[in-house]
């Protein structure tokens, strides 16, 4: 049994085809003009006219000297936080090598990327936790070469915490630039920029659409939609808190799904007043409220067996759990990006700096993929030895094989060395 409450009723989705037709001239345009395009577009998009886009190190020191103390040590506790957890990310990554048969040796080797380019959007919200989720982690990883960029705010350049952050988190270049010319710079090479192998970083709908269309010229971490939260609770949970949690994600934006997931009726009924209530005083409310508008839906089912099930179908960004049971979802479930067991655990934890990464599956894609971590910055490569007598022995039962499928040139290569280590 679902019963729903409230159910979502967004718009129409807009024609991707303008979007998508935008994005691909303006990356045609920069991959061809280089500077001069990213210029340009710098100056009729984010109103960006000093000439340089590099950041200096005199920028760097006077924004360090300018921010309180307070925040610098918030900042470095996140940091380190994501920097412990990422660390032991990698230290269950293994490369090994193994003797698979008798002079069979194979094995597999973890290599950093060289050179990324992390993104750190301004919108709404300059998001400057996204500099420890990307570049910090990075450098975990290895990376020797690590580009940032972020929107300028104004002529004086991006927002100054977002700067702190990036240079803070371990970057090596940071530039004023935003949008889909900061990612074309990255994967081109513009502006001073050496091209990079991977670029990183959530942003509005022409950004998701650039990387997109980069994907191949460069890798990317994956592709974002609007954030969303799922949260699954009983009737041992706290209407005002669930409420509370899910406005929470809301403020992202208008387009933000909100949905919850309950087998108490009477739960269900007090969060739909609490929304209604905290709306009243929450100081984004003019966002929050379209979000939960169009995009909220609460669902009453009869156990936590369906409750499971159909949170697993929605494969949300985020899913707070708040239960009797809440070992048994989290034994049991499968498709989320990141998981908040109990109610002492929230999604803004998760987003600033508890230690796990903020950059996850949204629009169903947890169904197949996590989110962005540590092993996202390796290549996983393998490689194989052997010893003349296992290529003798292998050799004829490759050269069948190639002669079923008619690769002929494939299958010499085989006979040769049946040929050659004949004994």
């Amino acid at each position: 049994m679902r019963n729903y409450l409230k159910r979502a009723v967004p718009k129409t989705p807009q024609d991707r085809r303008n979007l998508e037709n935008t994005v691909r001239d303006m990356l045609d345009e920069i991959k061809e003009k280089k500077d001069t395009a990213v210029t340009e577009y710098a100056k009729n998009l984010d109103k960006w006219s000093r000439g340089s886009f590099l950041v200096t190190q005199d920028e760097i020191m006077k924004v360090s000297s300018l921010l309180p103390d307070s925040f610098k040590q918030d900042f470095e506790y996140c940091k380190n936080q994501v920097i412990e957890f990422a660390k032991r990310q990698l230290e269950s990554l293994h490369s090994f090598e193994s003797e698979v048969a008798p002079g069979v040796i194979l094995g597999q080797k973890n290599i950093p990327i060289s050179r990324v380019g992390c993104y750190v959007p301004g919108g709404k919200y300059p998001l400057i936790s996204s500099a420890i989720m990307s570049v910090s982690t990075a450098r975990v990883a290895g990376v020797s070469h690590i580009t940032a960029c972020a929107p300028p705010r104004d002529s004086g350049g991006m927002y100054p915490h977002t700067l702190y952050a990036l240079n803070n988190a371990g970057a090596d270049e940071i530039y004023h630039l935003g949008g889909v010319q900061a990612f074309a710079s990255m994967a081109y090479g513009c502006v001073g920029m050496k091209a990079v192998d991977m670029v990183t970083g959530a942003g509005n709908p022409f950004v998701a659409e650039a990387k997109r269309q980069l994907f191949g010229t460069v890798g990317i971490d994956l592709l974002a939609g609007p954030t969303e939260i799922l949260i699954i609770a009983d009737d041992s949970a706290d209407a005002s808190l669930v409420a509370t949690d899910l406005l929470g994600q809301a403020e992202h934006g208008p387009d933000s799904p909100t949905w919850l997931i309950t087998t108490s009726e009477q739960l269900a009924n007090e969060v739909l007043k609490e929304i209604d209530k905290q709306l009243l005083s929450l100081p984004t409310a003019a966002i929050a409220s379209l979000a939960w508008r169009d995009y909220g839906e609460i669902v009453v089912v009869n156990s936590d067996t369906e409750a499971l099930k159909l949170s697993d179908e929605y494969a949300p960004e985020h899913l707070e759990v708040m239960t009797r049971r809440n070992d048994y979802y989290l034994e049991n479930l499968k498709n989320y990006g990141s998981l908040f067991v109990g109610e002492e655990s929230t999604v803004a934890y998760g987003d600033k700096g508890v230690g796990t990464n903020h950059t996850l599956p949204t629009s169903r894609a947890a169904r197949y993929t996590g989110g962005l971590w540590v092993g996202k910055f390796l290549k996983t490569v393998t490689y194989q030895k052997m010893s003349q007598k296992a290529s003798f022995n292998i050799a004829p039962i490759v050269s069948r094989i190639c002669a079923a499928e008619g690769m002929l040139a494939h299958q010499i290569t085989a006979d040769v060395r049946s040929r050659r280590y004949a004994q």
